[in-house]
C-alpha cells in the first residue's frame, strides 16, 4: 500500500487526506442522524399524557429539549403554548431552523471532497504527463522506464481520486436525503403536538362559551 501511494507522487498526500476526512465525517454522521436520536418515537404522545396530566412544568420541558432535536423543536412550542397557534408555530420555526443546520453539519465538507478530490487526481495525472514529457525532452524515448513511472503516477492519483469521490459523493446524497426526511418527519410532529394542544384548549372554551 505504501509503495502505491509512493508511486501516485506527492499529489497522493492531498487525496489521503481528504480520504481521511471523508470517513471521519462520514462515521460521524452515520452515528449523529440515527433516528432514535433525531426523532423518538412516541414522544408526543407522551408530552400529550404530560400535558393531560397536568405535570407539563419547566423541569419537563427541560428535560425534553435536551433530549433529542425532535424534543428541543417541541419544547420551543410549549414554551409558548399558552399562547396562539401562530406564536407558537414562530417558536418552532425559529429553533426548527438551528436544529436543521446542526443536522446538515460537514455535509458540505462531505461535498466539498465529492467535487474536490478527482479535481486533485486530474492535477496529479497532468504532473505525472508533464514529467513523461519532460523525460522524453531530456532523454528521448529510449527508456521506457522512465516514461512508465510518470505515465504511473498519472493514472494512480486519478484512480485514487476517483476512489475517494465516487464513495463521498454517494454518502453525500444519502445524508441530505437522510437529513431532509429527518426535518419532514419533525415537522409533522411538532404539528401534531400545536393542533393536539390548541385543538384540546378550543374543546374546552366551546362549551364555557354556550
Amino acid at each position: 500500500m505504501f509503495e502505491f501511494v509512493k508511486a501516485g507522487g506527492w499529489m497522493m498526500l492531498p487525496i489521503l487526506i481528504c480520504s481521511v476526512v471523508s470517513m471521519a465525517i462520514v462515521i460521524e454522521r452515520s452515528w449523529s442522524l440515527q433516528t432514535r436520536r433525531i426523532t423518538p418515537g412516541n414522544l408526543v404522545a407522551q408530552v400529550w399524557q404530560w400535558a393531560r396530566s397536568g405535570v407539563l412544568d419547566d423541569k419537563r420541558i427541560e428535560t425534553l429539549r435536551a433530549g433529542s432535536p425532535l424534543g428541543r423543536v417541541l419544547a420551543a412550542g410549549l414554551v409558548n403554548r399558552n399562547y396562539a397557534r401562530e406564536v407558537m408555530k414562530e417558536g418552532i420555526e425559529e429553533v426548527g431552523r438551528h436544529v436543521v443546520y446542526e443536522l446538515a453539519r460537514y455535509l458540505n465538507t462531505l461535498g466539498t471532497i465529492a467535487a474536490v478530490s478527482p479535481l486533485l487526481g486530474l492535477l496529479g495525472t497532468v504532473i505525472g504527463m508533464i514529467k513523461v514529457f519532460a523525460a522524453i525532452t531530456t532523454q528521448g524515448v529510449g527508456d521506457a522506464s522512465i516514461l512508465a513511472g510518470g505515465i504511473s503516477e498519472a493514472l494512480i492519483t486519478t484512480a485514487a481520486g476517483l476512489s475517494v469521490a465516487i464513495p463521498t459523493l454517494m454518502f453525500y446524497r444519502y445524508f441530505r436525503n437522510r437529513v431532509e426526511g429527518l426535518v419532514v418527519t419533525m415537522e409533522q410532529e411538532a404539528l401534531k403536538l400545536v393542533e393536539a394542544l390548541h385543538g384540546a384548549r378550543e374543546r374546552e372554551v366551546e362549551p364555557d362559551a354556550l
